[in-house]
């Protein structure tokens, strides 16, 4: 019989087990951030799946980088679109 392979939601669940003493040693506002590092790459369970990488934690440092990327677009867009908008204001409106 072939060997069963663990769905990547528990895969992913151990890779956050394996790295629960880095967290631990980090201080507590920190350790927010990397929990949300893995949520980040909860959101992305599928693609691992479809990937199934022989080092998942690849897949998932992707996922975070994905979502990070993400991030900066859209804080880079609207800061075009801020920038467009002190750009077209008027003498009188900049002075408000």
């Amino acid at each position: 019989m072939g060997r069963t392979v663990l769905p990547y939601s528990h895969v992913w669940e151990e890779e956050r087990l394996r790295w629960q003493k880095f967290r631990r040693a980090l201080r507590r506002e920190d350790q927010a951030q990397f929990d949300r590092l893995f949520e980040l790459a909860r959101l992305h369970l599928q693609a691992g799946v479809y990937a199934s990488n022989p080092w998942p934690l690849e897949s998932m440092l992707l996922s975070m980088l994905l979502e990070h990327q993400k991030t900066i677009s859209a804080l880079e867009e609207y800061l075009q679109q801020l920038e467009t908008r002190g750009h077209s204001a008027s003498p009188d409106e900049a002075d408000a």
